[in-house]
């Protein structure tokens, strides 16, 4: 079923991806991919988006689990009739489990993906998410029937 294989898509890219930032970019903290656009930089992040809400762990804790469940529950429900929203949810899933996972894990989010024209540090996780909810706004403020 196409939902399970995006999720794990997104969950194993970014868990790779944040495993590989803990083992070579952390010790060197920054890494310049194209000098004066893109940077590997290692983050700790204790909040949410962008760094908002520091140190509230537990409560993400929760209320991600809640609203994964939720999300969960709407994409197993639209996956034969509304593929593209259930593309966006799934996507919105992944990033929401992969952030989840380091929450649980590590008390904190890794994040390390930095453009110069964008100053927050982010992860494939947060891509996911951004992503695929901003496909799922435009369809449906596109789509009559939902």
């Amino acid at each position: 079923m196409y939902p399970i294989f995006i999720i794990a898509a997104v969950i194993g890219l970014d868990q790779f991806t944040k495993y590989l930032t803990l083992t070579k970019l952390m010790p060197i903290q920054n890494y310049s991919v194209i000098p004066g656009f893109l940077e590997f930089t290692y983050v700790e992040n204790y909040g949410i988006a962008f760094g908002m809400f520091q140190n509230k762990t537990l409560f993400f804790i929760i209320a991600i689990s809640i609203i994964a469940a939720f999300v969960l529950t709407l994409i197993f429900k639209m996956v034969k009739k509304h593929v593209f929203f259930t593309i966006c949810l799934s996507l919105i899933f992944g990033g929401a489990i992969g952030n989840l996972i380091d929450r649980i894990r590590l008390g904190f989010v890794v994040d390390f993906i930095h453009f110069s024209f964008f100053p927050p540090v982010f992860n494939i996780a947060d891509s996911g998410v951004v992503v695929g909810a901003i496909a799922l706004g435009i369809a449906i403020m596109f789509t009559k029937e939902v």
